[in-house]
């Protein structure tokens, strides 16, 4: 059900941990009431009961599976309702070859990474074009920037870097702001979840869950659809524009570790 505050509302999904729960914390101390959507509905109770003692904020707990098309569908019935920012944030990786890995396990990581940016997008916008007013965050990844060993992460990420940009072209003069964001290695559960060893990444290259944040929420202001948080990102993401291929493939393969 729609929020009866006159407090604006940020859906964020995946925002239990990582760079999600560090949108909504942003978000919610900003003056946002949250729609939270996770699997976990143990972790949404404990963000939101926390977004409430911090920054007054109420919390609407959504309970969907993004790799489900019944999960996927109450989203969009929510967003349908109006919504002043989004955060397409869920996503996951896999360890393995991609031969070896499953169609059912390539499918749901599709459908999550992708499917579900463009539903929740399409979702979205209605309420907010009418509104002349607001703004969506596509959470991609430096992997969608330079294609690498992990060819269904890689890819799922440069649809959403892709997509983004072109709708932003659409959106020009309506109001709404979109943004592909586009982090490399963060402190957060992702590499754990998806069994990465990068024990032997150099530490300048891991970034802080606040940076990344910031660097986004900065970005948007200043009306860049792609956002690369970090100067040590920018250099790599600009060199793999410029170098080779053959090289571009080594450096990706440096910073982003083993991917499927």
């Amino acid at each position: 059900m729609a929020s009866t505050s006159s407090r604006p509302v940020a859906l964020v999904t995946g925002p239990t941990s990582g760079i999600g729960a560090g949108f909504a914390d942003r978000l919610a101390s900003r003056g946002y009431d949250l729609v939270l959507v996770a699997r976990n509905e143990a972790r949404m109770h404990d963000l939101a009961a926390d977004l409430k003692r911090q920054y007054g904020a109420r919390s609407e707990v959504l309970v969907a599976d993004l790799a489900d098309a019944q999960g996927r569908a109450a989203v969009e019935k929510r967003l349908a309702e109006g919504v002043q920012f989004l955060v397409n944030n869920a996503g996951f990786g896999l360890t393995g070859e991609f031969w070896s890995l499953t169609p059912e396990q390539l499918q749901a990581q599709l459908d999550v990474n992708v499917t579900a940016v463009l539903q929740f997008t399409r979702a979205a916008l209605p309420a907010m074009m009418a509104a002349a007013k607001g703004d969506i965050i596509n959470v991609a990844s430096v992997a969608g920037l330079i294609p690498g060993r992990g060819s269904t992460y890689s890819a799922s990420k440069a649809y959403v870097v892709s997509f983004t940009e072109g709708l932003a072209g659409a959106l020009s003069g309506t109001g709404v702001r979109i943004q592909a964001l586009c982090p490399g290695l963060v402190h957060t559960e992702f590499h754990e979840r998806a069994g990465l060893e990068l024990g032997k990444v150099p530490k300048s290259l891991w970034l802080d869950v606040d940076q990344v944040v910031s660097g986004s929420l900065n970005d948007l202001a200043a009306g860049k659809v792609v956002s690369v948080p970090s100067f040590q990102y920018k250099a790599i993401t600009t060199a793999a524009r410029l170098v080779p291929r053959r090289v571009s493939e080594r450096l990706s393969s440096k910073v982003k570790g083993r991917r499927p």
